[in-house]
């Protein structure tokens, strides 16, 4: 069966929704480039297939039974960023799963969505309707707070709902640790988690850790698998403008025309670059990872998150290592 997430055109409608319904979903996804240039068509297909491979039935009770259900619900305000399509969806999934209510403010980035999703349970869910809010403007009465945003935007957060129940999230990005013995597949494989949603998500990898020896070529060759990038215009203006900035410092900088990588110990690199720097040793890895711990989201290589699989996450793989569905189960 055909499923929203691929562009080929559907086979059947056993889900229960009609041919219409599934068009107008369809004709929002290719819209969405024109309310947000980084959201493509293929980027929130994209989206939209990771998820649609978590919400299984099985997974769902897998996920769930060791936690309760809130029998008097909660209204859980969550606020909600913008930056890769659907981001705000495994905490809508978690405040419904726990038995709450939800009121999402939704990003201006990605308004649309969500809504049209929810419009689809509200089919085989009418009760849903009662325990599901959206606003894009000032939200009041509820009791606790999930809330998504930049650096900045945490201060906001602690002066407006530091007296709620909350959990505050702010910046966070991902590495990934090369040991050497990367084959040319694991590097096309890491340019996934480089460059999906342009690279703008937390559990994309924005610095590499590489051994002393390592030839930064073959991290060249394997990218190239996903230069069709900087044809975006906002990530290809992103591009351009890091390197003007860079050449007019004089900076050294590697350039293989849709990204620019240079060696620092930097945790997080513009849009359009790449940081890396070198280890000699196991006690080098520990060390940064350490001194960087409260700004990591995911750790890519051997031993770790395989290489490709960075922004696919399981139901269990929380924000900022917070159980939120524990933490959703507890409030009173």
């Amino acid at each position: 069966m055909t499923h929203f997430g691929q562009s080929n055109d559907w086979t059947g409608f056993e889900l229960g929704i009609t041919e219409e319904e599934y068009s107008v979903f369809n004709e929002l996804i290719v819209r969405q480039k024109h309310y947000n240039g980084w959201f493509t068509e293929e980027m929130v297909r994209k989206s939209l297939r990771s998820l649609g491979v978590l919400l299984t039935e099985n997974q769902l009770e897998n996920w769930t039974a060791e936690y309760g259900y809130n029998v008097e619900s909660k209204t859980v305000a969550v606020i909600m960023a913008g930056n890769i399509p659907l981001v705000g969806f495994h905490d809508f999934l978690s405040v419904l799963m726990s038995g709450n209510k939800i009121l999402a403010k939704l990003s201006s980035d990605d308004k649309y969505l969500l809504p049209a999703l929810a419009d689809f349970l509200f089919v085989f869910e009418p009760e849903l309707k009662d325990r599901i809010t959206f606003s894009e403007g000032k939200i009041s009465d509820f009791d606790a707070v999930i809330a998504t945003g930049s650096d900045s935007s945490s201060a906001y957060f602690e002066q407006y709902f530091s007296s709620y129940p909350h959990i505050f999230r702010s910046n966070r990005t991902s590495i990934a640790i090369l040991d050497g013995s990367e084959s040319k597949k694991d590097v096309e494989l890491l340019a996934e988690d480089i460059f999906n949603y342009f690279g703008r998500g937390c559990r994309n990898v924005s610095h590499l850790l590489l051994p002393r020896t390592y030839d930064i070529n073959k991290v060249f060759e394997g990218l190239v698998v996903m230069g069709d990038v900087v044809h975006n215009k906002k990530y290809g203006n992103n591009y351009d403008y890091n390197k003007a900035v860079h050449l007019l410092n004089q900076e050294q900088l590697l350039d293989n025309n849709f990204v620019l990588l240079k060696e620092s110990a930097e945790l997080f690199s513009p849009l359009g670059m790449l940081y890396y720097h070198f280890y000699d040793s196991e006690s080098d890895i520990l060390d940064y990872l350490e001194e960087n711990k409260e700004q990591l989201q995911c750790i890519v290589g051997d031993g770790r998150i395989p290489f490709g699989k960075a922004q696919q996450p399981s139901l269990s793989d929380y924000a900022d290592g917070v159980d939120t569905l524990k933490w959703l189960n507890q409030l009173k």
